[in-house]
């Protein structure tokens, strides 16, 4: 099925496909520096940049599906419809379902246009006890930012087990690349904060907190997402006049 869900590759995986070289193989040629490359690719992530006229709105949709988080697995899974029902009034909308769950597990869907497809993808995949893997959801979201142009990406957890500066690293591509991750927590979790509120800041994007089961809270932030990533930040600044999740995540955004 296209849109099931598979395992990003990691960098592990694309070092073992390559074949070894032989010791006598050439040594590659110097290159001056790597400021030219590094250059290079920003220009044609900016190329790319999904900001640009006629762009379609791509949304990354990373959930923590560890084994406490089954009640807001649900909860989302019946609210993702309305992130759709948001961006149809703006223009159109894929989302990539991210999630990670049990022993290093982490997984991704394909490009998704269809509230019932992703409902049906999501009611499939049971929540199992592990680590938090937030660092791999960064990376497939990077990579994602210069493949297929993503405009934003929502992260809803409530625990952070990882290394902060880590996790700062990869966020920082992502701010350097224009992709806002807007990261909204459950709960009260003092680390889980600090962490999101980093990555949020790093990346351009805004941290908001709801309380454990609220799900107008949680549906009032997808939606704003949602705009951002179907219609930009005049989008966003449009429904923060009427919708309090908007609000909340104009007043962070740089």
């Amino acid at each position: 099925m296209a849109g099931e869900p598979t395992k990003p590759k990691s960098s592990a995986d694309i070092f073992s496909a390559q074949k070894p070289q032989s010791r006598s193989a050439p040594l590659p040629e110097a290159r001056p520096s790597a400021a030219e490359d590094i250059a290079a690719f920003v220009a044609k992530a900016r190329a790319m940049s999904p900001h640009r006229t006629g762009a379609k709105g791509r949304l990354v949709f990373a959930l923590d599906a560890t084994m406490s988080r089954q009640p807001t697995w649900d909860m989302a899974c019946a609210l993702q419809a309305d992130m759709f029902r948001e961006a149809a009034s703006l223009g159109s909308l894929d989302i990539r379902l991210v999630y990670y769950r049990g022993l290093n597990e982490c997984r991704a869907t394909g490009w998704i246009s269809d509230s019932a497809q992703l409902a049906k993808l999501m009611t499939k995949i049971d929540c199992q006890g592990g680590n938090t893997q937030i660092g791999k959801v960064l990376s497939e979201a990077r990579r994602e930012a210069v493949a297929s142009a993503v405009r934003a990406v929502v992260f809803v957890g409530d625990a952070m087990e990882e290394s902060v500066d880590d996790l700062c690293a990869k966020a920082g591509e992502l701010g350097l690349l224009k992709v806002p991750v807007f990261m909204f927590q459950e709960g009260h979790d003092v680390t889980a904060e600090h962490a999101f509120r980093e990555i949020a800041r790093l990346t351009g994007g805004a941290w908001c907190r709801f309380d454990p089961g609220a799900a107008a809270q949680l549906r009032e932030l997808l939606r704003a997402a949602a705009a951002y990533a179907a219609g930009g930040r005049e989008a966003l600044l449009r429904l923060s006049k009427t919708g309090s999740g908007a609000a909340k995540l104009i007043g962070q955004m740089k």
